[in-house]
C-alpha cells in the first residue's frame, strides 16, 4: 500500500534518564534535526551500520520524502563506531532521530530512557503487527508491555560450504542437507567434517595417518566474533538442538541455564573438534575474528554463519559456495538462533512526529519489499520474506538452508535481559576459557551462578 501522509501530530516526550558523560568525541555525528513548525520543511537523521543495505534504505528514504515531504538523512558507520557514536550521542544530546536497534543493546537503552515508546502510536495508526514473522514484534516490548520498535528484518544461521571441497570428500549436497549430530560421537555431521578436513600431506581427517597438528583445510571454521553468550554463529545451533535453552524465558530472561549438563556436553563435543583437528583453535579464531577471508583462501570447507552474510559468501566468484541447514540434534530437530532488528526513535529527538512516520514506513510492506528486492537480508514482513527468497533465487542462490527453520518452526529467540552486557562479558570469558582447555563443567556452572546473582 502506498504510504499515506497525514496531518502532523505532536508526540509528548517524557524525560530522558541521564547517561554518564564520555570524553570520546562522536564519530561522524549527524547534525541536529530542525524542529517542526507549520509550513517548515522537515528533516530527520537515520543511522545504520550495514553498508550493504544502505542503497536500498536510501531508495526507501527517497520514496518516503516524495510522499511525506520529510527528508531523511542517512548515515552509515562501521559496527564498533556505530555503537560508540550512539552512546556518545545520547550523552551529548546529539544522537540521531531514528536508528537501527539490536536486541543486545535494546534493554540497556530502555533502562536509560533513551527510546521513545510507540505503543499508543501503533494503536492510533492501526499498525497490524500480525504481518511480521511470528514472535518478532513482541521482542521489542519491555516488562510492562510498552513497545519501542517495529521489526525490520530477521536472521538465522546455516552452513556455507565449498562445493568443490565437499565433492572431493565424497559428501553430496543431499547428505549435507540431512546431517545429524550428537555429543557422543558427533554423528554424520562430524563424519562429514572429518572427510572434508585435509592435512598438509593431503591425508583426510577420516583416513589413517592424518596429522592433526599440520592441517591445511579445516572441515569447520570457528568464528572468533561468535564466541560469546549468544553463540549465534558458533555453539548455539548445537546446544539449542540438544534440548537446551539460554534461560527461563525470553524476552526478559531472569535465570540463565549455562550450568546445565546439556550445555556442558555440547561444549565438550564442540571443543573436541579442535582436539581432532577438524576445527581451528580458539586462539586462531580470536586472532582472525571473521573466517570469511580464510574460507576464500581455501582454509575452511564449511562456515557456520548468519543469513546477513549471504552476499559475502554467495556473491563472490572465487569459491563456488552453497548453503546447507544446521544439523539435526538429539532433540530430533535442527535449531538456530532467531534474531531480528528494529528501528528505534531516540527519546531526545526534536522531531518525534516525523521520526514516527519514518519508523512506520520502515516497518511497512512498501519499504520492506524494496529491501527484499535488494536480496541482502530477509525482511520481517512475511510477504516481503517471500519476495526476498525469490530475489535470492533470481541470483541463482538457494538460501533454503536459512529459511527451512522458519518454515518448520525450529528457531529459538535470543535472550533479552537486563544486565546483558555483564552476562555477556562473564559467559564469554567462561566459554572461551572452556574451549581453550582451561575450564570444565564446574567452571561453567560457577559463571552461571555469578550471572544469576545479578537478578536476585
Amino acid at each position: 500500500m502506498k504510504h499515506q501522509n497525514r496531518p502532523t501530530r505532536r508526540i509528548m516526550i517524557g524525560g530522558v534518564a541521564g547517561a554518564a558523560a564520555f570524553s570520546l568525541l562522536l564519530v561522524g555525528c549527524a547534525p541536529q534535526s530542525g524542529g517542526e513548525g507549520e509550513g517548515e520543511a522537515q528533516e530527520i537523521s537515520y543511522w545504520l551500520w550495514d553498508s550493504n543495505q544502505q542503497p536500498a534504505y536510501q531508495q526507501c528514504a527517497d520514496a518516503f520524502a516524495e510522499d511525506s515531504g520529510i527528508t531523511v538523512n542517512i548515515e552509515q558507520f562501521g559496527w564498533a563506531d556505530y555503537w560508540q557514536g550512539l552512546t556518545t550521542g545520547f550523552a551529548s544530546g546529539s544522537a540521531p532521530d531514528v536508528f537501527t536497534n539490536h536486541l543486545s543493546y535494546y534493554p540497556e537503552f530502555v533502562s536509560q530512557g533513551q527510546l521513545l515508546g510507540i505503543s499508543d502510536l501503533i494503536e492510533e495508526d492501526s499498525v497490524d503487527l500480525s504481518i511480521y514473522q511470528d514472535g518478532l514484534a513482541d521482542l521489542w516490548q519491555d516488562q510492562e508491555g510498552e513497545r519501542y520498535g517495529l521489526p525490520k528484518d530477521f536472521d538465522t544461521v546455516a552452513l556455507f560450504y565449498n562445493e568443490q571441497m565437499a565433492t572431493d570428500a565424497g559428501v553430496a549436497p543431499e547428505q549435507l542437507a540431512d546431517l545429524e549430530w550428537n555429543p557422543e560421537d558427533g554423528g554424520t555431521f562430524e563424519e562429514a567434517l572429518a572427510a572434508m578436513t585435509v592435512d598438509a600431506n593431503g591425508v583426510r581427517g577420516n583416513e589413517a595417518g592424518f596429522d592433526k597438528s599440520n592441517v591445511a583445510v579445516y572441515g569447520l571454521a570457528l568464528s572468533g566474533n561468535g564466541l560469546n553468550a549468544s553463540g549465534q554463529q558458533t555453539w548455539a545451533p548445537y546446544a539449542l538442538s540438544n534440548d537446551w535453552y539460554f534461560g527461563d524465558k525470553t524476552p526478559w530472561t531472569t535465570e540463565f541455564n549455562f550450568g546445565e549438563p546439556e550445555f556442558a556436553d555440547t561444549l565438550a563435543w564442540y571443543s573436541s573438534l579442535q582436539d581432532k583437528g577438524y576445527m581451528p583453535s580458539v586462539d586462531i579464531a580470536l586472532s582472525e575474528q571473521d573466517p570469511l577471508n580464510g574460507y576464500l583462501a581455501g582454509r575452511y570447507a564449511v562456515v557456520s554463519d548468519g543469513s546477513w552474510m549471504n552476499g559475502s559468501y554467495l556473491g563472490q566468484d572465487d569459491v563456488a559456495t552453497k548453503v546447507a541447514p544446521t544439523p539435526v540434534g538429539p532433540s530430533g530437530e535442527r535449531a538456530t538462533v532467531f534474531n531480528g532488528l528494529s528501528d528505534g526513535i531516540w527519546s531526545g529527538t526534536k522531531n518525534p512526529d516525523a521520526a514516527w512516520e519514518w519508523v512506520k514506513y520502515l516497518g511497512s510492506a512498501e519499504c520492506q519489499d524494496v529491501i527484499a528486492e535488494s536480496a541482502v537480508v530477509f525482511p520481517a514482513i512475511k510477504t516481503s520474506t517471500e519476495k526476498a527468497t525469490t530475489a535470492f533465487a533470481e541470483k541463482g542462490w538457494d538460501i533454503s538452508g536459512f529459511t527451512v527453520q522458519v518454515d518448520e518452526g525450529t528457531t529459538q529467540l535470543l535472550p533479552i535481559a537486563d544486565n546483558w552486557s555483564t552476562v555477556n562479558d562473564t559467559m564469554t570469558a567462561a566459554i572461551e576459557s572452556y574451549l581453550q582447555g582451561n575450564g570444565d563443567a564446574a567452571s561453567l556452572a560457577a559463571a552461571n551462578d555469578e550471572v544469576n546473582a545479578l537478578f536476585q
